[in-house]
Parts: C-alpha cells; structure tokens; sequence
C-alpha cells in the first residue's frame, strides 16, 4: 500500500476536525475495502450531444476486494429525489452482495448492466461461488449535467471494468474523479471525498466513509464551523439553468454490526451533512448506505451460522465517528476539486485555499 502524498486535503490546511483517523484518512482504512475511478474527460465548447463535452465518470467500492463474500449492510434515505438501485433487496435481505458503484444519473443501467456481467464473470472463474443466476447491483448517482453531456451516454461497460479492476487499498484519489468527476457542491467544484475515524477505546474499531458530493448552497456551506460561504461569495458558477444536486454517501466499519445496526449507522450520515451546510433540499437525492466487514463466510445456502453483534450500548461511539468522517468528507472533497469547464463554456471554480484560511484565521478556527 502506497502511503505518499495524494494531493492537499483539508488537514493539509490546518482545518480542525474532531476524532482520530485512521492512517489513510480514507474509507480503506477499513481493512478489505478497496476504491476504484474511472474518469472521462474530453472535449470542450459548445455542447454537442452524443460528443460531448465529456465530464463524467464511474467510482467503486468493493467491500472485501475482489472476494465475493457479501457484509451485512443497511441503508437511509433522507431525500429521495435520486436513485440508488438493490436497496430494497438490502432491506429485505440484509447483505450486499457486490460493490456499491456511482455514477451520473443517466448512466444507472450501463452501470447497473455492467455489474451484473463482471459477477457472472468472477462467479464462473470461481467453483467456490454459488451459482445464482440473478444479481441486483447497487448502483447510486448524482447529476452533472451542468458541466457534462449527460444525455450522450458516454459511460461504457469498459469505464465500469476499469473502476471496478483499478479497485485498490490505500490512499484514495479525490475530487474531480470517478463519478464525482462533474460535480458541484455548495456551488462550488465538488466530487469524491474520503475519511476514517478509529476508535482505539472502543476495541480498535474503523468507520470508513466516502461521499460524492453534489449538493448545497453557497450562502449554507459551513467549514470548522465558520460560514465559509457568506465570506465567499464571489467565484459562483458560470452556468445556466437551475443547479440540481445530491449526495451518496457509502460508510464502512470493521464493527460487527447486524443489518439493523447498519441502517442506524446509515441514519446518522446526515448529522455530519448538516454541519457542512446540507438540508436535504427538495431536489437533492440524500442516499446513504453502510456496511461491516465483520462476520465473514455467513451469507450461503443451507447452513447455520453463528455471527457476532457489537451491543447497542456500544454504537454510539459508532454514530460520532460517522457524523466525523462524513463531515470531513465532504470537505475534503471541496478541498481537492479543481476549477472544471463543461458544456457551454459553464465553468465551476474550486474552493481557494487561502481565502479559505484566510476566513478561519478571522474566525479563530486557525492559526497564522
């Protein structure tokens, strides 16, 4: 594993966060879980769908690897004006069976077609697999029709492959990548962010968290507690039309959490949302789903299992590291994305690092 700089992220400036992380930051500090990108960009000028301008991509998350041995997972929606497809057989069943995948909105199916074929694939190289012909992948999107030609399809079954087989443990590329490639947050460039929480006290357990983050207001981004986006208000999108917007957030834990105990884990995502400023607006898509790598070998047919489960009295240490790894998340998302023009010549410009400590400083938040 590669523990070299992966370019600044918001410790990096010295913004103050709450708990300890892991020593990626990131959700692979969860020991299994491996993140792949496939970006795609290409083009510029006028939009020309079906050729672009292309600002798109595909991100994965694979809880154990490659290994095909489903977690027990659960999942939350605080606002459901987007998509994140398997979740009802989540509910019903208490596993994910595969990676949780994300992309752009109109690019669910190629994905979502895409998974089914590479576990065909694993599952006949495999005899240890069982055989099941049927497979409900859980893909989750955000827009980024802004900066992107959304309606020219340009996510392939071969971008799918290439997130899913550049999967890797370590450190995680963030910002414009992945499916986070063309997206906006608190109107300014946003896209995939990662961070970790461990709980040496608590038995040495990680919460892991990723976001893709797409959502928000300017006048309501909140950094370290300070009203970042009342200081910045220049520097707002040059786009046309009204900003849609959402965000996925995947949470992992090495805790051995049941089911239910996931999609209490998954509930509290939106605490750590809301100190960034998100209100789950009417035309955000706030999906969340959440997983433990605890208690393998127990999805099968046929067989009893016995499987361990962390008390209750003992999650909420749980809930405040995924309130604190979300929150950070996001942030380093914003940290990382980079000014990006799409369609149209509409353009998205990054959050400016000194201005940004600019504001801490004269809030007390940071030191000179």
């Amino acid at each position: 594993m590669n523990i070299e700089k992966n370019g600044v992220r918001a410790r990096d400036l010295g913004i103050p966060f709450d708990g300890e992380p892991g020593p990626f930051n990131a959700i692979t500090d969860v020991n299994g879980v491996m993140v792949g990108h496939s970006t795609i960009i290409s083009g510029e000028g006028k939009l020309i769908v079906g050729k672009g301008p292309i600002r798109t991509g595909v991100t994965a998350v694979l809880p154990r690897g490659a290994i095909y041995d489903p977690v027990f997972a659960g999942w939350f929606s605080l606002n459901g004006n987007g998509e994140m497809t398997g979740t009802t057989w989540v509910e019903e069943s208490g596993f994910l069976e595969g990676p949780v995948m994300i992309t752009n909105t109109h690019s669910v199916g190629v994905v979502h077609d895409a998974v089914i074929e590479w576990m065909n694939k694993r599952k006949a190289e495999n005899p240890n697999i069982v055989d099941v012909h049927w497979s409900l992948p859980v893909v989750a999107e955000t827009y980024d029709g802004r900066l992107n030609d959304i309606n020219g399809f340009h996510v392939k079954k071969k971008h799918v492959y290439e997130a899913i087989e550049s999967a890797a443990s370590g450190l995680v590329n963030e910002g414009n990548v992945g499916g986070g490639t063309g997206m906006i947050c608190h109107q300014f460039k946003g896209g995939i962010g990662t961070a970790s929480r461990r709980l040496e006290a608590e038995g040495g357990y990680r919460v892991g968290v990723l976001v893709q983050a797409n959502y928000g207001l300017r006048p309501q981004l909140m950094i370290a507690g300070v009203p970042v986006g009342r200081e910045i208000t220049d520097l707002l999108p040059e786009i046309s039309g009204v900003e849609a917007g959402s965000i996925i957030v995947v949470v992992a834990t090495d805790a051995p959490l049941l089911p239910h105990q996931l999609k209490r884990l998954a509930k509290r995502v939106p605490l750590g949302i809301s100190k960034v400023g998100g209100i789950g607006g009417n035309g955000s898509g706030d999906i969340f789903i959440a997983f433990s790598t605890a208690n393998p070998h127990v999805h099968g047919p046929n067989k009893i299992v016995d499987v361990k489960m962390l008390s209750n009295d003992l999650n909420t240490s749980l809930f405040l590291a995924t309130v604190q790894a979300t929150e950070e998340a996001i942030i380093n998302a914003l940290v990382a994305a980079k000014t990006m023009t799409g369609i149209n010549g509409n353009t998205v410009y990054e959050l400016p690092h000194n201005r940004l400590k600019e504001i801490l400083m004269k809030y007390n938040r940071l030191k000179d």
